[in-house]
This record gives C-alpha cells, sequence and structure tokens, in this order.
C-alpha cells in the first residue's frame, strides 16, 4: 500500500513539474549560411534565444526569428483518438519486431499521411534522442497521450517490457474507440428522430398551410376546431420563426456553456441520461466495459490497482460511476477486498463482482476483468443493434403522425363541404 502510496505522489510531482515548463513552439527563421547565401527555415524551443543559439552551432547567421503564425484556414487534418490508435499498434508491431523505438518514430512520422502527426512524432523522437524518457516526452501531448497512456508507457520502461505494454495500449485504444463508436451511433438514432420531426413540421407549417389557408378563405365558412389550431400554429411561425431558431441557438449554446463549466451541471446530466430508456441500459454496459478493460490494462502492465482504479475512474465516461470507482478506491486503500467494495456502491451486477471475486482468489484479476470487458462490448454491440433496428419503425411513426395528422387537419374543411353538398 505504500509503494502504491508513494507511486501516485511521484506522478503528482511529476505532472506538477511539467505543467511549469516553458511551452515549446514552432518558430520561422531566415539568415546566411557559411558561404553567405541566405536561407530559411523552421526550427522548434521555448525562445527566440534558443533558435538563434541552435543556428549558430549550425553555422547560419540569423537575420530574422519570430513565432510561426497559425495559418488563416486550417485546412489540415486533425490527428484523431483513432489515429493514435493506429500509431500504437504500429509502434507494438515494430517493437516487437526488434525495432529500436527511436528508428520505429522515424519511420512511423515520416510515413504517415497528416502532417500534424508526421510533427507529433518529429517532436517525440527529438525529445527522446536528447535523452528524455520516451514516457516524459510524450506528457506534453495530452491532448493525443492522457495520463493512463503516458504511466503506462512509464511501466513499460522500468519492466523493460515496452512491445508488450504498447501492445496492451493499442488493443485497450482500439476497444475504447470502438465502443465510444457504438454508444455515439445509439445516441444518434434518437436525436436524428426528433430533428427529422421537427424539420419535416417546420417546413409543412410554413410552406404547405398557408397554401390550404388562401384556399379555406374563400369558402366563408367556419373551419373545424383542428383546421385552426394547425393555421394559428403556422401563423405563429410565419411570424415568429426566428425567435425559434434563436431560442434553439440560444438554449443548445447554454447547455453547452453550462456543461463546459459547471461540474454539478455534468453530473446531472449523466444521472439523468442513464435513466433514458433503452439508452441509459447501453451507457451503463458501456461504463462498465470502460472500467473493466481500463482496470485490466493497467493492473496488466504493473500499475498498482490503487492507480489503476483512478484510471478507472477517469476513463468511465460518467459521473455516477466515477464517484463509484473513486468510493471504490478509498475502500481497497483501507483494505477492503476489491469485490467487497465494488458491492458497497449498489451500482454494478453480481456477475461482474463474482467474476472479480473469482480473479481476485486466484491471483488473475487482469483476465477477468478482460472476460468481463469482452461481455459488456458485446452485449452493448447487441443492444446497439436492436435499438438501430427499433428506431426506424419508430422514426416512421412519428413521421407519419406528424404528417398525416397536418394532413388531416388541411382536409377537414373539403371533407365536411363534401358532406353538406351530399
Amino acid at each position: 500500500m505504500a509503494i502504491a502510496t508513494k507511486t501516485s505522489k511521484q506522478s503528482r510531482e511529476r505532472k506538477k513539474a511539467q505543467k511549469s515548463q516553458p511551452k515549446v513552439v514552432t518558430y520561422t527563421w531566415n539568415g546566411t549560411n557559411r558561404d553567405g547565401g541566405k536561407t530559411s527555415g523552421e526550427l522548434r524551443g521555448v525562445s527566440s534565444a534558443e533558435i538563434r543559439a541552435q543556428l549558430k552551432a549550425q553555422g547560419v547567421i540569423p537575420k530574422g526569428v519570430r513565432k510561426k503564425s497559425p495559418p488563416l484556414f486550417k485546412s489540415e487534418k486533425k490527428i484523431k483518438p483513432m489515429d493514435i490508435a493506429m500509431v500504437t499498434r504500429q509502434i507494438a508491431t515494430m517493437l516487437a519486431a526488434g525495432v529500436p523505438i527511436v528508428t520505429t518514430l522515424e519511420l512511423l512520422g515520416k510515413g504517415h499521411e497528416k502532417p500534424k502527426m508526421r510533427e507529433l512524432l518529429a517532436t517525440i523522437v527529438n525529445d527522446v534522442q536528447s535523452g528524455i524518457p520516451l514516457s516524459e516526452a510524450l506528457r506534453p501531448h495530452r491532448l493525443y497521450f492522457d495520463d493512463l497512456y503516458v504511466d503506462l508507457v512509464g511501466a513499460g520502461e522500468h519492466s523493460g517490457s515496452l512491445d508488450q505494454v504498447f501492445d496492451r495500449i493499442a488493443t485497450y485504444r482500439e476497444k475504447s474507440e470502438a465502443l465510444k463508436s457504438k454508444i455515439k451511433k445509439a445516441m444518434f438514432y434518437p436525436a436524428a428522430v426528433v430533428v427529422v420531426a421537427v424539420l419535416v413540421t417546420a417546413l409543412l407549417l410554413l410552406f404547405v398551410v398557408p397554401q390550404f389557408e388562401d384556399i379555406f378563405n374563400g369558402f366563408g365558412a367556419e373551419l373545424p376546431a383542428f383546421t385552426q389550431f394547425i393555421i394559428g400554429i403556422s401563423r405563429w411561425l410565419q411570424a415568429s420563426w426566428y425567435i425559434f431558431v434563436i431560442a434553439i441557438i440560444v438554449g443548445v449554446w447554454g447547455f453547452k456553456r453550462a456543461h463546459r463549466n459547471s461540474q454539478l451541471f455534468r453530473d446531472r446530466v449523466d444521472e439523468f441520461v442513464l435513466k433514458i430508456p433503452a439508452i441509459g441500459d447501453i451507457l451503463h454496459k458501456g461504463a462498465m466495459a470502460r472500467f473493466a478493460r481500463t482496470l485490466a490494462t493497467t493492473f496488466a502492465a504493473g500499475v498498482p490497482l490503487i492507480d489503476g482504479l483512478e484510471s478507472a475512474a477517469g476513463a468511465s465516461g460518467n459521473a455516477v460511476y466515477k464517484k463509484a470507482i473513486l468510493k471504490i478506491r478509498t475502500e481497497v486503500m483501507s483494505g477492503m477486498q476489491m469485490n467487497v467494495a465494488m458491492r458497497t456502491t449498489g451500482l454494478f451486477p453480481d456477475m461482474l463482482i463474482q467474476m472479480v471475486m473469482i480473479g481476485e482468489e486466484s491471483g488473475s484479476l487482469d483476465n477477468m476483468l478482460n472476460k468481463v470487458a469482452n461481455i459488456y462490448e458485446m452485449q452493448v454491440d447487441d443492444a446497439v443493434d436492436g435499438l438501430s433496428s427499433l428506431i426506424e419503425p419508430i422514426m416512421m411513426v412519428v413521421i407519419g403522425t406528424v404528417v398525416g395528422g397536418l394532413i388531416v387537419g388541411m382536409y377537414l374543411p373539403i371533407f365536411e363541404m363534401g358532406n353538406v353538398v351530399g
């Protein structure tokens, strides 16, 4: 337990020291070489003075050194999480084949299609060649390599099994991105139903109903109540559509701002989405899959269980599960078995708790957790496929009801006129 506490303290000290380090940026320069010819280029450093010193060491007399301006229109492709997962898998494969890490990074950097990835890997190579450990060379790039990734690489460096650690990280990243994609797909379908229904309704009220209203004005008779209701909504929307649009924009902006700035609001949202029918069940299983996969990966890489639970809490993707896992961590630090601590939260199913108990008793906790993660990932996959097949008829019913209701409302006066004439 003392070792785990010491490791956590060292990790926090490393993170604090890293934040205080000056930021490395790109500088453009121009000057003259030894032959007096004009030359120019780009270098990365923490200050213009450092760049000038590098140039003088290369025999270049610098004339101008300034920070590189960001492009007016950013057309470069961004580095996506799946790109990092693919590069991690390539690193694992090349290390397993006996290729040194520096050579591996150089080859992957030169051959990558995205300029930003080439620049990222080149920066890491320069740091490693200067004597910085790979884990510390990755740490400044938090946007692409989170604390879990860096800590696992650090564990691999200390144990001398960097190839195996990269293989575990690659598997973890691939599984994590696949799970995230499935959950996004599950959230997309209900949103698509609402958006399509709103758009269809708005188009009919703005462009179709007014045409019928002009026809009804020539009847000189009182319209049915349902038709009057639809015409009233149409008139309001035509006169105040901009208010409706502004309300939507302000609502979306306000939600994003509150979600970004308020931890309490994020917690309430996470609690709410877990209670949504069908969607909530998928999110529950997704959070348990992330918990099991993250903890299995860290434990197998030699990271202490206490630190692994902290990483699993951050990777769970939901405030409810994060709070529960941090509670488990506290109980485990006090000497309680993890399966007992999990049961006290009342959040984890018996099957998961029993498999963790078996893993603890048999000394194969990482294998059991990997099996649990596989089970829940398959369940998420099946649930998303089932939701997709269910949403399609629901979408047709919703849109059909909306369109059908508007059509009936518009044709009611015609039907009544036909009955009067008959």
